[in-house]
């Protein structure tokens, strides 16, 4: 899959726009960048969890070999944002990881991440649902996740990330 779009408008690029990002799957070229955009969130905001340590030392092995992907936004070859399907079993999958760098901000690539990552999610046979967690802190987060059409529900026992408040789930599949 691979979709070249106007920063911010969800427009697909011609040939003649000169900025446009293109969100790609994952490729080992862009796992540093993953583990960059990532850390960098996650540090300025919160402190690094084991959790997040198995998924950024290793995304190959922790998300794409068990069945998830990653999508990046890249323009001219550097990747400006990321966001990840992790499969958990059962055709439940989660969004995760998702980080656009700051420079980028407020363009609508969050939007059009988590958008390749429900459209991929979609297309799995066994898929379920989708759902994230996050922190109640991230309200410009939480307000995306709702237009992507995610839903507030209760949270399970259990959550991996000690930051984790919010409960969101994607089951129109």
């Amino acid at each position: 899959m691979s979709n070249r779009w106007l920063e911010g408008s969800g427009i697909p690029c011609s040939p003649d726009i000169a900025y446009c990002m293109e969100i790609v799957p994952f490729s080992p070229a862009y796992a540093p960048a993953f583990t960059a955009l990532n850390r960098a969130w996650i540090e300025r905001l919160f402190t690094i969890e084991p959790a997040d340590l198995k998924v950024l030392n290793d995304p190959q092995t922790a998300i794409i070999d068990q069945g998830g992907q990653i999508f990046f936004a890249v323009e001219r070859g550097v990747a400006a944002g990321t966001a990840a399907a992790v499969h958990v079993g059962n055709g439940r999958y989660e969004l995760a990881k998702m980080a656009v760098d700051p420079a980028h901000q407020g363009a609508g690539l969050g939007f059009l991440l988590g958008q390749a990552v429900v459209e991929w999610v979609r297309a799995q046979e066994q898929a379920q649902s989708l759902f994230l967690v996050t922190n109640s802190s991230l309200q410009g987060a939480i307000r995306l996740y709702e237009r992507l059409g995610f839903h507030h529900a209760p949270m399970p026992p259990g959550s991996e990330y000690a930051r984790a408040d919010v409960y969101m789930e994607l089951t129109e599949l």
